[in-house]
């Protein structure tokens, strides 16, 4: 641990310390304006994070934390993520949407013991395919986030302080290291029974980070066409997540 780390009380440091990771705020909110609906001002963002850097500072422990570049990265993210979840974006309309969505894929699952394609969701919900894909349409963005919360932990805790501890600890105790790889054995499988095309889609969006418009790009579809079929993902994913748990 350096010595500068444990100056950390000194108004001289802390304000040191906010000018030398600001470019954090910016290079962190520029990763979640690529996966946001536009409608989300990037002002809101670097507010957001900003304050999630103040706050990383003003509680930095050298003696708990790993660096304190390490322990901004996550305050700003969480942050972000938590000012994202606290707007109120979407209507009564397509809350129901969502809900209906997740409720026709969980039926399907739980009736075929497989993952339903989209021909098959949109049949449980009465829908043409065209109107399905319209749905996927009007709820992308409302389920981009709560993917990530979901995977978070087994009891979906939502908190900062908890994704935080959770990542920031030196080392796992058995059950965390436990709970962490079957989660990583869930998530991997229900991959596996994507399509080949969502399988596509998710390597190139998590593991390549491009964006929708690149993959549209990449695989001759619309940005629009990417959006449905990323926000159809999601769901299959939630789904089959919460069915394990509920179980």
């Amino acid at each position: 641990m350096k010595k500068d780390d444990l100056k950390h009380k000194d108004p001289g440091w802390r304000e040191a310390r906010i000018i030398e990771y600001a470019f954090l705020v910016k290079q962190i909110a520029l990763g979640f304006a690529r996966k946001i609906p536009s409608s989300v001002l990037f002002d809101e963002l670097i507010s957001a994070g900003s304050l999630g850097l103040i706050d990383a500072v003003d509680k930095f422990d050298p003696d708990k934390h790993t660096t304190l570049k390490t322990y901004a990265q996550y305050r700003i993210r969480g942050a972000i993520l938590d000012e994202l979840r606290s707007m109120d974006r979407y209507s009564r309309s397509v809350r129901k949407k969502i809900q209906e969505l997740a409720a026709a894929t969980k039926r399907l699952e739980e009736s075929t013991g497989k993952m339903p394609s989209d021909e098959d969701i949109a049949a449980e919900l009465g829908v043409t395919i065209d109107e399905y894909n319209d749905i996927l349409t009007q709820i992308h963005g409302a389920t981009i986030l709560s993917i990530d919360t979901f995977l978070k932990t087994k009891n979906n805790e939502t908190s900062s302080a908890t994704r935080f501890l959770s990542n920031l600890k030196v080392k796992e105790t058995p059950s965390e290291e436990f709970e962490r790889e079957e989660m990583k054995s869930l998530l991997t499988d229900a991959i596996n029974k994507l399509n080949e095309k969502e399988k596509l889609v998710v390597s190139l969006y998590y593991y390549e980070e491009l964006t929708l418009k690149e993959i549209g790009e990449v695989l001759n579809l619309t940005e629009s066409r990417i959006c449905q079929i990323h926000t159809s993902i999601l769901n299959k994913l939630k789904s089959k997540l919460k069915t394990h748990f509920e179980a």
